[in-house]
């Protein structure tokens, strides 16, 4: 079960991650609709290393980049979500339109997306440039948020 971070507070535990020796991998997202997809990422990022901070974008974030009508759950209420699951150590938020301020402040040593991202992965050339890792990980078929919550609509 995660534990939620102020930003500073991620950037210290960070530190101490770092003295502890931990492999820290790092995502993103809204998780906005949690599915099997996010979870089935969730779980194959965090088999790669020690620990898992997913750091999610606030409401005002997701209404910039999705739209007026979402988030479809508040950002506490997305961080509690994400909270509970065993494959998130660290929830945290970001309010830029990209993590990568949060990311360069972090500077995990495994920085993971969705495939869909493969084109743009806000933070590659820090966590590149500190001798880290970027993969972009394939994503599960017949899952998006976008397309759940349009079928709902559409019925």
């Amino acid at each position: 079960m995660g534990e939620f971070y102020t930003r500073p507070a991620l950037v210290e535990a960070r530190a101490r991650w770092k003295r502890e020796g931990k492999t820290v991998v790092f995502t993103n997202g809204c998780y906005d609709l949690l599915h099997p997809g996010h979870i089935r990422l969730l779980e194959q990022a965090r088999s790669l290393g020690d620990l898992l901070i997913l750091a999610l974008n606030t409401d005002a974030s997701v209404q910039r980049i999705k739209g007026p009508n979402r988030p479809l759950f508040s950002q506490d209420q997305r961080a509690e979500i994400a909270s509970s699951l065993a494959a998130v150590d660290a929830v945290t938020f970001f309010d830029e339109d990209t993590p990568r301020e949060l990311i360069a402040e972090v500077l995990p040593d495994i920085l993971i997306k969705g495939a869909d991202w493969a084109h743009f992965i806000a933070g590659r050339e820090e966590v590149e440039a500190a001798g880290g890792k970027v993969l972009a990980l394939a994503l599960e078929p017949g899952y998006s948020t976008t397309g759940i919550v349009e079928a709902i609509l559409l019925r």
